[in-house]
């Protein structure tokens, strides 16, 4: 029998407590839990909270296995805190079909440092002409529930309107990448007095505001759910909050790189600050750092992209759009929005956790740290503040926009489904005895 005891450790609503962990499951939640003949975690001082939940990563597998791999991502998530991350669809083959989202399923039940989640693809290739094969992936044993083109906008109003009316007869999601290709053919960074002045091709904020827009109205007309990703503008912060007053079915997500970080970066000609959608203006991160705290966004997802050392040691408009972002996530959360008095940590729990496992509808994420409730947890040390460098990443890509700044606290450690996954920015060598799949559930 596996069992694991957690010591001292604070609760977001400031309880002292210990927790003991038996086979995976939360047994006892008592203070002075008397010490047997298991493993010990001392977690005085440190906040523990429910496990984070990932409703944006690519892990690049298969077909891009130079950029990341589902072993590699997956330890970079449990760095991060992570116990959950969902895979998007635009690997090499897509995944737009059952064998696709199975072997990617199966492959994070084998290395067992997270649960991956794939997202499948809306339309077959990516190509946005014929709907993908949806229920196969909904009914396969990969129970795909979140849907998404991400990297592509589903930009044809038809087709996104049959792909919400297919998912809402099993009450799936569909995730859009907001994105009007005809108003950003060749788009470089954010479109303003920056991109003006480097003479760069600016991307304006209604190629996002105006899909978000037509989207709610579609979701709207068939009754289906609409997530909107990555929300970078003041403008869809704006729509969102229309949209939910009225009662739409909408959530919707924030990157951390958004929460912190604005378009004049790209002054230095830095492709580690080139991204989709790009980095926008200090009022678009006031903006979304006030809709994440007021619930109009609804959680925080990384979009992790990692790409491979050319495809960003090059010029600016030659470099891949995308940033790394799974072991800094929870940092840049606490530095941006907890030190900024927007969020306690109730709300981290909220954002990073309790929101993203109930929009992409995991039954056997826990619901609060609770006697019967799955070990998915994450301990953090909240007076940490050191520099991000490249110690910090386990990715194998390194395309962080972080390096070298000071960001506050740390992911002391994770465990996922009862055994340690990480401790001390290190995975741990294999979180499953022997080397062994996990079975299914």
């Amino acid at each position: 029998m596996s069992k694991l005891l957690i010591k001292s450790a604070r609760l977001v609503d400031g309880t002292v407590t210990d927790v003991l962990i038996e086979n995976g499951i939360i047994t006892n939640v008592a203070v002075n839990i008397a010490n047997g003949e298991f493993e010990t975690l001392d977690a005085n001082g440190l906040i523990m909270m429910t496990g984070f939940v990932d409703l944006h990563t690519h892990l690049r597998e298969p077909g891009f296995e130079q950029s990341e791999t589902i072993l590699s991502g997956s330890r970079a998530a449990a760095v991060g805190g992570f116990t959950t991350v969902h895979a998007m669809a635009n690997t090499s083959p897509v995944a737009d079909n059952a064998g696709v989202v199975e072997q990617v399923h199966s492959l994070g039940r084998k290395y067992g440092y997270v649960d991956v989640r794939p997202v499948g693809a809306v339309t077959l290739g990516l190509e946005g002409v014929a709907l993908s094969e949806i229920g196969a992936m909904a009914s396969s044993r990969a129970a795909v529930r979140v849907f998404s083109d991400d990297g592509k906008c589903v930009w044809d109003s038809n087709l996104m309107r049959r792909a919400l009316e297919y998912v809402h007869t099993f009450d799936g999601v569909i995730a859009q990448h907001a994105q009007d290709p005809k108003l950003t053919e060749n788009a470089q960074m954010h479109e303003g007095i920056t991109s003006s002045q480097l003479g760069l091709k600016g991307w304006p904020a209604s190629a996002e505001e105006s899909i978000i827009a037509r989207d709610l109205l579609l979701a709207n007309e068939v009754g289906a759910q609409l997530h909107v990703c990555h929300v970078s503008t003041a403008g869809s912060v704006g729509i969102l909050r229309w949209a939910k007053a009225r009662g739409f079915r909408v959530t919707a997500e924030v990157t951390p790189h958004h929460l912190m970080l604005t378009d004049s970066l790209a002054q230095s000609y830095n492709p580690v600050f080139k991204v989709n959608p790009p980095l926008r203006t200090e009022t678009d991160v006031q903006a979304v750092r006030e809709g994440l705290a007021d619930g109009t966004i609804d959680c925080v997802a990384t979009d992790h992209a990692p790409h491979p050392q050319e495809s960003k040691e090059c010029e600016w408009e030659m470099a891949a759009f995308g940033m790394i972002g799974l072991e800094s996530a929870l940092s840049v959360v606490q530095t941006s929005m907890v030190e900024t008095g927007l969020l306690d940590w109730a709300g981290v729990q909220r954002v990073m956790s309790s929101n993203p496992s109930q929009i992409g509808q995991l039954e056997s994420h826990p619901n609060g740290i609770a006697i019967g409730q799955p070990a998915d947890l994450v301990l953090i040390d909240t007076n940490s503040k050191q520099l991000f460098d490249e110690s910090a990443i386990r990715s194998k890509s390194h395309n962080s926009p972080f390096l070298g700044v000071e960001l506050s606290g740390r992911v002391a450690a994770t465990i996922h489904r009862g055994r340690i996954t990480a401790r001390n920015q290190t995975a741990v060598d294999s979180p499953i005895p022997d080397g062994q799949a996990q079975s299914n559930d």
